[in-house]
């Protein structure tokens, strides 16, 4: 159910990330996680094309901490942010964070191969039926999508929705 990757350029870290739906406490999560209760980025999945742009962004949160150069104040909120194609925080959380109301969450934390208690944890604390996360395709609200990463029709042709998400996250700060 959940999916843990070791990441390639920080061998000693772990992204776990864990897939609910019928979700009855998003509320309280969200407090937790504004809180502090809760170490970990609570994603909306409705705004996800697949697990590997959750890792993209984790990935380069994680660069940004070890370089200094994060631009919110936690590695949980600086991977939020960085699933957004634009430079608004606020706008960031609202669009990836989860709201009071959703009825699905991505959990996702970065931790060290022998904190896996971490990972069982914060699975306890959502009241809701985790499934693989494999499944968060078939959560994607792909025309909400394609509307705030402006992906083309012509582009679609050659490429797909992910390769259009991950580029557009990945040069949001160059371009």
């Amino acid at each position: 159910m959940n999916q843990t990757q070791q990441l390639e350029l920080f061998p000693e870290h772990r992204v776990t990330q864990m897939l609910f739906k019928e979700v009855k406490n998003a509320a309280e999560l969200r407090r937790s996680a504004v809180d502090g209760q809760i170490n970990g980025a609570l994603v909306n999945p409705t705004m996800l094309v697949s697990p590997f742009q959750v890792l993209v962004a984790a990935n380069k949160a994680l660069h940004l901490q070890k370089i200094g150069k994060m631009k919110t104040r936690s590695l949980y909120s600086e991977i939020i942010f960085n699933l957004s194609p634009t430079n608004n925080i606020s706008e960031a959380f609202k669009r990836f964070g989860i709201s009071d109301g959703d009825e699905s969450v991505m959990v996702v934390l970065v931790h060290s191969q022998d904190e896996s208690q971490i990972v069982s944890d914060i699975a306890a604390k959502v009241d809701g039926l985790q499934v693989p996360v494999a499944e968060v395709s078939s959560l994607s609200d792909t025309a909400k999508i394609k509307k705030l990463y402006k992906v083309t029709p012509r582009e679609e042709k050659c490429g797909t929705l992910e390769d259009a998400v991950i580029c557009r996250m990945a040069t949001k700060d160059v371009v």
